[in-house]
C-alpha cells in the first residue's frame, strides 16, 4: 500500500526539497525559468494527449495561482495587495485540489471543461476584487487567529487548517482508491504548501509550484504504467506483466493455471455485469494466495499464479485453501444488482465429485439468492534450470484440462492427480 503512495511522488518531492533548501547545488535564474515553463507546457500537452480534464485543471489552477501571486505582490508579498492575494490564494488552493479530486474524469470536452472554467473565473474575479490597489489588508475572514500566532509559518491559520484538512481527505481517498492520480494530488498539494511557505514568489516559490506540476506529470506516467501492466477490471497484473515476470523467473518454480468453472453459463444466465463481479471476487481471492504466489489475469476467466522458488508439493496446500475459499464465497443478487458477499456455504451445498465417481459435475449455482462459483486448477513445476517455461505452462494447462474432465472444482498436478472435495 505504501509503495504506490511514496513512489514516485514522495521521492520526487523529497529530492526537489533537498535541492532547493540545502543549497547543495546552485541554479541560475534561467534554469529556474526553463524548469518552470517546461513543466507547465509539457504537462498541459500530456494532459491533452491523454484527455485528462483533472490533470489539466490542476495545472491551470497552479499556473493561475502563481501568476496572480507574482502580479499582485510585485516583489512585496508581505504587505498591500500582495499580502491580500497571498491570503486569498492560500485559502482557495487546497479547496481546488479537493474539488478536483472528487470530480469524475470526463475528458477534454466543452461540457466537461465549462464548470471548471466557471469556477476558475469566479475565483479570479474574487481575488482581483480583494486586491484593489488601495487595499492594504484583506477581510478578517481570511486571517482569523484561532490559537496563538504561528511563528513557523506566514500562512494564515485558516489556510493552514484548510491545507491540513484537504491533505487528510486526499490521503483517505488514496487509501480507498490506490490510484496514481490521487497520490499525485496528495504530493502536489504538499509541494504547493511548501511553495506558499516560501511566499509563493521568487525562485524557491516558483520552483515548488513547478514541482507540484511535475508531480502531476509523474501521475500521468504512473497511471499509464498501471493501465499497461494491470488489468483494469480485476486490478491484478495483466498478461504483459506476466510475460515480463516469466523473463525473470528462475528454477525452481511452480506455476498454477486457474479457470472459473462454467463461467460462460454465468454470463449467459445472470448477465455480464454479474460475470464481471465474479471475476473481481475470484481475483480478490487469488491475490491473497500464500507461499509467495503472484496471481495474473491472462485472459477471460483464466488466471495464472507464479510461485518462485517453490515446488508443486509446496503450493498444493495454499492452493487447496484458495479453492475452498472461492467455493465458500457468494454473491447476493438483488433486483438486477449484484453485490459480493463472503458467506460460508449452508448445509445444502453440493458435493464435488471425485475422479471416477458417478456424481454430477460441479457448476455454478444459486442458493437462497446467493450465487456460488468454483475454480479448477492445474499445477506444474520446473524440472531443471534449462527447462523452457513455456513447457511448464503447457504441463499446467494439461493438468487443468484433466481437472475439468474429472469433475471440476479440484486440483490436478502435472505429475499426479490431486482431488479434494468440498
Amino acid at each position: 500500500m505504501l509503495q504506490p503512495l511514496i513512489i514516485p511522488g514522495g521521492i520526487l518531492l523529497l529530492v526537489a526539497a533537498f535541492l532547493l533548501q540545502s543549497g547543495f547545488i546552485t541554479f541560475s535564474p534561467a534554469a529556474f525559468d526553463f524548469y518552470y515553463y517546461a513543466v507547465f507546457v509539457s504537462g498541459s500537452l500530456l494532459a491533452w494527449r491523454f484527455h485528462s480534464n483533472r490533470i489539466l485543471s490542476i495545472l491551470v489552477t497552479l499556473l493561475l495561482a502563481h501568476r496572480a501571486l507574482e502580479f499582485f505582490s510585485a516583489g512585496h508579498a508581505v504587505s498591500g495587495p500582495g499580502r491580500v492575494a497571498f491570503e486569498a490564494i492560500a485559502f482557495l488552493l487546497p479547496l481546488n485540489f479537493l474539488l478536483i479530486s472528487y470530480t469524475r474524469e470526463r475528458g477534454l470536452t466543452l461540457p466537461a471543461l465549462a464548470p471548471r472554467i466557471a469556477v476558475l473565473f469566479f475565483q479570479s474575479v474574487f481575488v482581483a476584487v480583494l486586491c484593489r490597489p488601495d487595499q492594504t489588508a484583506g477581510p478578517s475572514l481570511l486571517h482569523p487567529e484561532f490559537v496563538s500566532p504561528f511563528h513557523w509559518t506566514t500562512i494564515p491559520q485558516l489556510a493552514v487548517i484548510t491545507f491540513a484538512l484537504s491533505f487528510a481527505a486526499l490521503f483517505v481517498r488514496f487509501l480507498f482508491n490506490h490510484k496514481p492520480l490521487e497520490s499525485g494530488l496528495l504530493w502536489a498539494l504538499a509541494a504547493t504548501f511548501l511553495g506558499m511557505q516560501a511566499q509563493g514568489t521568487g525562485k524557491i516559490g516558483s520552483a515548488y509550484f513547478a514541482t507540484a506540476g511535475l508531480l502531476m506529470i509523474a501521475s500521468i506516467i504512473e497511471n499509464s504504467y498501471v493501465l499497461a501492466y494491470h488489468d483494469e477490471l480485476t486490478g491484478l497484473p495483466s498478461r504483459r506483466a506476466f510475460n515480463d515476470a516469466l523473463l525473470r523467473l528462475q528454477s525452481p518454480y511452480a506455476i498454477a493455471v486457474v479457470d472459473i468453472d462454467h463461467f460462460k453459463s454465468v454470463n449467459d444466465t445472470y448477465g455480464h455485469d454479474t460475470g464481471d463481479q465474479v471475476l473481481r471476487l475470484v481475483a480478490g481471492r487469488l491475490s491473497q494466495v500464500g507461499s509467495g504466489g503472484q496471481a495474473y489475469r491472462v485472459g477471460g476467466e483464466e488466471f495464472t499464479i507464479l510461485f518462485p522458488g517453490k515446488s508443486a508439493k509446496d503450493v498444493l496446500d495454499p492452493l487447496e485453501a484458495l479453492r475452498i475459499t472461492i467455493e465458500a464465497s457468494a454473491f447476493r443478487l438483488r433486483s438486477g444488482e449484484e453485490r459480493r458477499r463472503n458467506e460460508p456455504r449452508r448445509s445444502d451445498r453440493r458435493v464435488t465429485p471425485r475422479k471416477g465417481s458417478s456424481a454430477r459435475k460441479a457448476q455454478s449455482k444459486t442458493v437462497d439468492g446467493n450465487l456460488y462459483v468454483t475454480v479448477s486448477l492445474g499445477v506444474a513445476q520446473s524440472g531443471s534450470a534449462t527447462q523452457d517455461v513455456a513447457r511448464v505452462i503447457q504441463q499446467a494447462d494439461k493438468a487443468l484440462y484433466r481437472a475439468k474432465q474429472s469433475g471440476r472444482n479440484r486440483i490436478e498436478t502435472a505429475s499426479r492427480s490431486r482431488s479434494r472435495a468440498s
